[in-house]
């Protein structure tokens, strides 16, 4: 797994293991890339977004443990967004290779997307507690005329 940059940007917070948590943390998301340079409508922010949803569906369908939250903590160092979602089930990690989903079922598409407009991704053990951490990388470009 490719190690962190030191982040110029960062955001943290727990939210709730529901879809409502989900939900929350996407548009953070969203509005937090859109504050720092990269406006809603932009691929950056539309890809990242899209990104920050699946993780954290995910979280919340596959690693919810009743009474715990899941993390999410999204960076930004050097061009490099870094999305990163921690849940408490270490024993249900995602799948190595999203593309041996069974094609007849009616989820498990998630990661494919990730997959696709992901640079890396990848799943490490949560290092204080159970659990684990799945995170995405995504290369961005500084949108022209607007601060970062």
């Amino acid at each position: 797994m490719p190690q962190p940059l030191a982040p110029e940007r960062e955001f943290t917070m727990c939210f709730t293991s529901t879809p409502r948590g989900a939900r929350l943390a996407r548009r953070l998301v969203s509005h937090r890339v859109n504050d720092w340079g990269h406006p809603y409508a932009t691929p950056a922010n539309e890809t990242l977004t899209l990104i920050a949803a699946e993780l954290t569906a995910n979280a919340v369908r596959h690693g919810h443990v009743p009474g715990r939250d899941f993390h999410l903590r999204l960076t930004l160092a050097e061009g490099v967004a870094r999305i990163e979602v921690t849940d408490s089930r270490a024993e249900k990690r995602p799948p190595a290779d999203p593309a041996a989903t069974d094609p007849l079922s009616e989820s498990g598409r998630g990661l494919l997307l990730v997959t696709a407009l992901a640079d890396d991704w990848g799943a490490t053990p949560r290092r204080a507690a159970p659990g684990k951490t799945v995170w995405a990388q995504l290369r961005v470009r500084k949108e022209r005329g607007k601060p970062r």
